[in-house]
Formats: structure tokens, sequence, C-alpha cells
């Protein structure tokens, strides 16, 4: 499913400028003309991204910020400002209002795309979050205590010492947090008393070169600092180097030489999105260990995958996007535990489990809800993709056997998939419990999954009931 972005620009050549470029990119693109369309768009059909013009008929870039930033359904919706101006006061203003980004124009298509690219990987980051954490309310668990937001750790990390203390003698009289300059080898291996810092700032141009770099990417690849926040310093020539930060997962850019106000004002804004996916990480991770994940696979159960299932059904109801459930079951596995034992038939679901979650994306569940049955949910998914995700989880299970532990031997294993799809339209009136149309959409794959059994197994069989 594309991603959805609205431009809001009052100059219709200049819409459709960049309607054309994020088109070519594989993007749905919205259009408003003023800050009121643009509300209403917003509200209305809740896009990825927004795109916004300074200057606007009805008022200007900064406002509109503020309002988006104000309504709970566009709060999270990432900002960036586009601007002919240059000002500094222009930029600091918007990015205070709200805004992810500001943008000169001549706009750099490759800097644009990036951009966009890392704020919407972020987004769906945020929202997959949520969405579980909203199951997690569901089933009747404590939401995420707000409570007061302790003292942030920011590591600063320079090119040279002397630009080391000059970053952290500016932005210590702006920030309230702590401070700190660390080199490079600390960052990767840090003393045992160091706590992982919430936000890194590096300079891009770390010695030798490309150190930079590939230091956001070891960052990102080490478990301790993977969900902390990476600001890289890049000189305002470096276009490629600054696209390459991003896609790296760098969460923001500043232009170097850094001005402390506005590195003041992201790393505030990057502590406070850290701080709050931390809180809902450990209200998850806290309250559904023991409650509602398996305690053989470690995916979630059956508790937990059914209201997780109506809340997808909830969003794509809101957003208009459709959705995919599959019921997936291991063919003959009751041969597996007479002829080798319980403990290979345990075996076999923790593989068949690992395979499952490798090939599948974050936002996408996976559920063991009976003995050798699993639930799969795929939201924002059209039928084209759902099926060939079927087809490829199909071929991952049967493509090599398991392997038995202690040198037992393999066994080869197929599974059988049944494929249903939900609903992107709101339910009507008389079928609004979300409950009744989970069970109506797991009638339909369980269907599908007798069908692929009784056709031979280790097939995918797709419900003819199209919601």
């Amino acid at each position: 499913m594309s991603r959805r972005i609205l431009i809001v620009d009052d100059v219709a050549t200049n819409r459709i400028v960049m309607k054309v470029r994020l088109s070519e990119a594989h993007y749905e693109v919205l259009q408003a003309s003023d800050g009121t369309v643009a509300l209403a768009t917003a509200r209305r059909d809740r896009p990825d991204l927004i795109l916004l013009d300074m200057t606007l008929p009805d008022m200007d870039g900064t406002e509109l910020c503020r309002r988006l930033k104000a309504h709970p359904e566009t709060a999270a919706i990432p900002l960036i400002v586009v601007t002919g101006a240059r000002s500094t006061e222009a930029k600091m203003r918007a990015l205070e209002a709200g805004a992810d980004e500001f943008l000169s124009k001549p706009l750099d298509e490759m800097i644009l795309l990036a951009r966009v690219r890392n704020l919407l990987r972020a987004r769906e980051t945020a929202e997959e979050l949520a969405l579980r954490n909203g199951t997690h309310r569901a089933l009747g668990f404590a939401e995420a205590a707000e409570g007061f937001a302790p003292q942030g750790r920011v590591a600063l990390i320079s090119a040279d010492p002397r630009t080391g203390r000059s970053w952290r003698a500016a932005l210590a009289p702006l920030l309230s947090d702590a401070l700190s300059t660390i080199t490079r080898a600390e960052a990767l291996t840090p003393p045992e008393d160091m706590l992982t810092p919430d936000v890194f700032v590096i300079d891009s141009r770390l010695a030798p070169e490309g150190a930079g770099l590939r230091l956001v990417s070891e960052l990102r690849a080490n478990a301790k600092t993977r969900h902390s926040a990476v600001l890289v310093v890049v000189p305002e020539t470096a276009r490629e180097t600054a696209a390459m930060a991003l896609d790296l997962g760098a969460n923001d850019l500043v232009s170097a030489p850094a001005d402390p106000q506005e590195l003041a004002i992201r790393i505030r804004s990057q502590l406070r999105r850290k701080q709050q996916a931390d809180r809902l990480r450990a209200t998850l991770e806290d309250g559904l260990r023991l409650a509602l994940i398996d305690p053989l696979t470690g995916l979630f159960n059956r508790r937990y995958a059914l209201p997780h299932l109506a809340r997808i059904a909830e969003r794509a109801a809101g957003t208009g996007r459709g959705y995919a459930v599959m019921l997936l079951d291991i063919d003959r596995f009751k041969r597996v535990n007479d002829r080798h034992g319980h403990a290979a038939g345990d075996t076999v679901l923790v593989e068949v489990a690992r395979r499952l979650k490798e090939n599948l994306r974050p936002v996408d569940l996976v559920a063991r809800i009976g003995g050798e049955e699993f639930m799969v949910a795929l939201p924002e998914t059209e039928f084209e993709l759902a099926c060939a995700t079927a087809e490829r989880l199909r071929t991952e299970i049967g493509a090599r056997p398991v392997v038995l532990p202690d040198g037992a031997g393999e066994i080869g294993v197929t599974i059988s998939i049944g494929v249903a799809f939900g609903s992107d339209r709101a339910p009507a009136s008389e079928d609004a419990d979300l409950e009744a149309e989970v069970k109506r959409l797991m009638e339909q794959a369980d269907r599908a999954l007798y069908g692929a059994k009784a056709s031979g197994r280790n097939t995918v069989e797709i419900s003819r009931t199209a919601a």
C-alpha cells in the first residue's frame, strides 16, 4: 500500500511539480490550496505526511503546524515546511510549532525524498507501537503512564575536541538535560558505568572519511542503542551525505555549522518522542510478556491476537485501507509427535514461528492461536500483496527441513494457509460490533484453511467471500 502525502500550496504549478516528483516515487498525493482545506483534508483522509508551504492565503505555515499538532487526529502526522525564504527566524518558528523539517526552495529532490522516507519510516514505527498499545488497553491493562519526564542523556560526538566543547557550551543554557562529549569508540564500546544516551549528536566529518555514517549504521545495529535518537550534523553542501545519513537510520539532520537554538529544538523533539516510545515499550514488555505471550514460541497468543485484529479492523475503517488475515496450520503435525515425540514437536513449532516472523513486516502480527495453528494479520495490505505474502510463507516453511537437537535427525514440514480479507469501510450500523467483524473474518479464513487441507495440503486457499 503506497503512503499518502498531502501537499499544501496556494500555487497550482508548485503542487503539480511536487505531485509529479512524489508520484514518480510511488506515493499517493493529495492536494490543498489553503490552510482551511488542508485541515479538513488531513482530518478526513489521514495522510501519512504533509508538505506545506510557509505562506498560505488564509494562514501562515506556522499557524497551520500548530493547528495540526493541536488536533488529536492529526497530531502524529509528520510535517515538512517548504519555503522560498532562508530566514533562521522563520525556521525556528516552524520547528517550535511542530514542523519536523524546514526545507528551502529550490528543493533538492535527493534530500526531499530521503527526508520523506525517513519520516515515514519513523511514523510506521510509532504507529506500530500505538496500535499494539491500543490492543493492550483493550485487554484491560493499564495505559502507559505519562509521569515526570526524566532528564535526558545527550552524547555529542564531534570531529575534533574543540567542536565538541563548543557544542556543549552553546547547548548548556538551552537544555536541562545531561550533556557529554564522547568519542566514536566510547559510543560503540561504552565504559561499564556509562548509561546509554537517549540522543546521539554525530558530526558527519568524523575521521577517517565515512566514519560518521558508519557510526549511524553501527548504533542502529546495536541492541543497546537501537532505540536511541540520532542527529547528524552535515555540511549544507554535502547533499549525498545527508541523504545517506537519513537512509541509514538517522532521525534528524542539522546543517553545519550547527545553530545552537535549532540544535536544541531538534534534540528536545527527539527526546520527547523517544521517551514516549520508551513508555509504550515498557508497558507492552512488562504487561504482555506473562499474560499474552506463548511461552514456547515467544509469539502472541489468541488472547492478544483477536483484540489486536479488532484494532486493525477499526483502523482500516478510519483510513480506508484494507487488511488481510491468514490462518496457518502445520500439515500432519500429529504424526510428528507420534513418531518423534513431543520434544521434536516443540522444536518444529519454535522453528516454524521463527521463519514466519522473519518473513513478515514489523507491523504485521503473527500469533500462535492453537496447538499447531498460527494466525497472521497484515494491516494496510491489498489483495495481491497478501497473496504473495502467503505464498512466500508457505515456500519458506517447506523449503528446508527442521533440524532436531542432539543429532536426532531432520523433519520435513509444510503448512496450509487460508486467507481472508477485511473491509476497508466502516461497519454498517447493524453490524458495528468489531468483535462480530473479527469473528466473521476468522470464519472465512478458517473455511479457506479447510479448503487448503482438502485440496492436498501445502497450499494457499483464498476466501471466496471478499469483504
